[in-house]
Order: C-alpha cells, then sequence, then structure tokens
C-alpha cells in the first residue's frame, strides 16, 4: 500500500535528511583530520629516528665494554711491570735480569698499544655520545611533533563529538515527530540509496540533481499533495512546494 503523509509531515524529512547528511559529514571529517593525516606521516619518521638512536646506543655500549676490557689488559700488564721491576731488583742473576728487562721491554710496547686502543676507544665513545645528544634532540623534537599534532587532533575530535552530539539529538527529536510509515520509508530509501529524502526545484532533483524529463515531471504534477513521491534517478523521496516547478 504506498505511503501517504501531508506536505507538512513530507517537508519534515528535509529537516532529517539535513542532520543525517551533516552526521555524515562530522564522521568524515574526524576519519579525514589534517592531524591524523599528518600523525600517519610522521610514524615513519618516529620509527626511523627510535632505530638510529637505539643503533647508536648499542654501538656505544659496544664501544664502552671495549675500553673496559682494555683498561683491564692494561691493568694487568703494569701489574706484571710492577713485578718484574720488583724481581730485577732483588734479583742477581745477570741471565735472569736480561730476561726481565727484555719481558719489561716488551710490556712496556704492549701497554703502549693499549694505551693507543684506549684512547681510540675513548675519542669513538665521546663521538658517539656527541652522536646521540643530536639524535636525542631529533627524537624529542619529533615526540613533541607528535605531542602537539595528537592535541589539536583531540581538540577537533572533542569539537566534532560535540556537534555530531548535538545533530544526532536534533535529527532524533524531529524524526519522533514524523509518522512511523513515512520515516520507515525515508529510513529505507536512504539505506539502499544513500539519500532518503530531496526537495524538487524547479523541475530538478536535489536528490540527483537532475531535471526531470517532462513525462516524470506530468506523474509528479498529478501525484495528490498527500502522496509520498520518489525520484526516479535518486529513489529519494521528493519533497515538493511552491518552488518546485508544477
Amino acid at each position: 500500500m504506498p505511503v501517504k503523509a501531508s506536505p507538512e509531515a513530507q517537508k519534515q524529512l528535509l529537516r532529517v535528511q539535513a542532520l543525517d547528511t551533516r552526521v555524515q559529514q562530522l564522521e568524515h571529517a574526524s576519519v579525514k583530520l589534517p592531524q591524523r593525516a599528518e600523525l600517519t606521516k610522521l610514524t615513519p619518521e618516529i620509527d626511523a629516528s627510535r632505530a638510529r638512536h637505539l643503533e647508536a646506543t648499542g654501538r656505544l655500549e659496544d664501544a664502552r665494554a671495549e675500553l673496559k676490557r682494555a683498561e683491564s689488559d692494561v691493568a694487568v700488564v703494569e701489574a706484571r711491570i710492577t713485578r718484574d721491576a720488583e724481581r730485577v731488583q732483588n734479583t742477581a742473576s745477570v741471565k735472569d735480569v736480561a730476561a726481565l728487562e727484555a719481558e719489561l721491554a716488551a710490556l712496556a710496547k704492549r701497554r703502549g698499544d693499549l694505551e693507543d686502543i684506549e684512547l681510540a676507544v675513548m675519542e669513538r665513545i665521546e663521538s658517539i655520545e656527541a652522536e646521540l645528544k643530536t639524535l636525542d634532540a631529533e627524537r624529542d623534537a619529533l615526540a613533541a611533533r607528535s605531542s602537539d599534532l595528537e592535541a589539536a587532533m583531540q581538540t577537533e575530535l572533542s569539537t566534532i563529538d560535540r556537534d555530531r552530539a548535538a545533530a544526532v539529538a536534533d535529527r532524533a527529536a524531529i524524526a519522533s515527530a514524523v509518522d512511523d510509515d513515512l520515516l520507515a520509508l525515508y529510513e529505507k530509501q536512504r539505506a539502499r540509496y544513500g539519500i532518503g529524502a530531496a526537495a524538487l526545484i524547479h523541475g530538478v532533483s536535489m536528490g540527483s540533481n537532475v531535471k526531470l524529463t517532462p513525462v516524470d515531471l506530468d506523474a509528479v504534477r498529478r501525484a495528490a499533495a498527500d502522496d509520498v513521491v520518489l525520484c526516479p534517478d535518486s529513489g529519494a523521496i521528493l519533497i515538493r512546494d511552491e518552488n518546485s516547478g508544477l
């Protein structure tokens, strides 16, 4: 059975449709926030910065471990030098003294080599620490940028959520006054075609933005005021008034 409703009741559907469109726009806006896109672009930079920092931290730990080993080796060599020097002082054997002095010379060279290694490692540590300071500054800047974007996005989302809640509440209030059969048809058409109601202005359906053919326009013209007419192109309920060009 065809749905019938007064022209005034049908016009309320335009208000419902406007609010449904508003809710859709707000939902789309929440997904397409520029801050969200910037955060998505920033994520690989943050990940790359974190990876560089971890890699440099690993190199620093390795260098510090290498320095400790060199310092330990130096300590062992120095202990042997001290021991051999004492033995030189306490031995009367020329042969033993010669052997100890030869060993002391070798130990001195070994200590010199180890000290060169220590110096090189300390310079490497200093270089890595400077690199880490730069990476720390880079990481902090990226974190601050991410935090600012997140805060701005949350502010925008709060506004969108507030506006959406208001639109949903207004929509519910208006829809509650619409006849159940008329509202059910509106919901059915909107679910199927994306738009439930549209004005007919000067023969043009605002649902399809297409001018009705003379045949379709004549059919609309002959329909009773309380007949619910559907747009032949968009499927939306056509809302007629003095501007419809009938």
